[in-house]
């Protein structure tokens, strides 16, 4: 079983799933995509996304009109193995179609452009033997970027604020529980973090802090003060 996390950024509330490893992702359509399929190699019982990568998902399924293998979609930052930045630890990013021709590879590309749904489609010389497109959101705290990873801070709701109180957990700042929202803990945890990593001790997750954390955790694997809900 998993306990599933869904951020809906239309109400800035987060909905939480219990479910099978069989049954279907929460908005997805039809069983198109399974909690299995969306989980991939993580070995975590937590999992989270968004209620627009779902949309994003169901148009780009819907408009490709046939499966579309997953190979790689989720991890817990502690999990890591992908970039300091992954947007496949905000559970909005999917690497797809290893299993099947570059043909396919090139229409499903071609598709996921072509909805404009996705913030984020990885050039195919880039990714020759799978397709990757993400949905992130916010405004990036780090200039220069794309987009994801914004700056958040006590009242703040979403799969970024998960990430941060996934890698304070692991390092050993407790933030009491991992809900995806932001509130008096996480920021003491956050404080308290900042002063070790030699910052402004603000309680305030902006550009330095993404940074200094997702550096000192990213692959660190489960600690003992990993946490779930």
């Amino acid at each position: 079983m998993a306990k599933v996390f869904v951020y809906d950024a239309y109400t800035d509330k987060l909905y939480t799933y219990t479910l099978s490893e069989s049954d279907s992702m929460p908005y997805s359509y039809g069983t198109t995509l399974r909690v299995r399929e969306f989980r991939g190699s993580s070995k975590s019982s937590v999992l989270w996304t968004t209620v627009a990568a779902m949309e994003a998902w169901n148009l780009t399924r819907r408009s490709y009109g046939a499966s579309i293998p997953v190979g790689y979609a989720f991890k817990r930052i502690w999990e890591g193995g992908h970039g300091t930045t992954s947007q496949h630890y905000a559970g909005v990013a999917f690497d797809v179609g290893q299993s099947t021709t570059s043909a396919n590879r090139r229409k499903i590309y071609n598709t996921a452009v072509a909805t404009g749904a996705w913030g984020y489609v990885e050039p195919l010389s880039m990714t020759p033997t799978w397709v990757h497109f993400d949905r992130r959101y916010g405004t990036p705290a780090c200039s220069g970027t794309t987009a994801g990873y914004p700056t958040v801070r006590r009242g703040s709701k979403s799969t970024y604020v998960l990430i941060l109180q996934d890698a304070l957990n692991a390092l050993g700042y407790s933030t009491g529980t991992l809900d995806g929202a932001f509130g008096s803990r996480t920021e003491s945890a956050l404080k308290a973090a900042q002063k070790a990593f030699g910052l402004t001790a603000d309680g305030v997750c902006g550009c330095n802090t993404w940074k200094k954390l997702a550096s000192a955790v990213v692959g660190i694997g489960r600690t003992s003060t990993v946490i779930d809900p």
